[in-house]
């Protein structure tokens, strides 16, 4: 269970501005959220594969094709330099 002084110091880290009337509030519902982790870890999960999704759903794939032109030399007309398809640009880091 958080005290005040800890959910003060936390806010602080985080660099929240969190008033003097608030805290109590603001410690209870973390206080919460901890209890509710503290539920969930109690519970045996041992054996129990790990999902991505609660439903064995598959993904519908479509071909890999390129349906956009090539449009790069066009796009590097403007450039001031260009050089192998690629853009010059000064080095800006020694």
């Amino acid at each position: 269970m958080l005290s005040l002084e800890e959910v003060t110091r936390i806010a602080r880290l985080a660099r929240i501005d969190v008033p003097e009337a608030e805290l109590p509030v603001l410690a209870g519902q973390l206080n919460g959220i901890l209890g509710l982790v503290d539920q969930m870890r109690a519970v045996d999960t041992a054996g129990v594969e790990p999902m991505s999704h609660p439903q064995d759903l598959t993904q519908r794939l479509r071909d890999d094709e390129a349906t956009d032109p090539d449009l790069r030399d066009e796009y590097q007309a403007g450039a001031p330099a260009v050089e192998n398809g690629l853009f010059v640009v000064p080095k800006v880091i020694e």
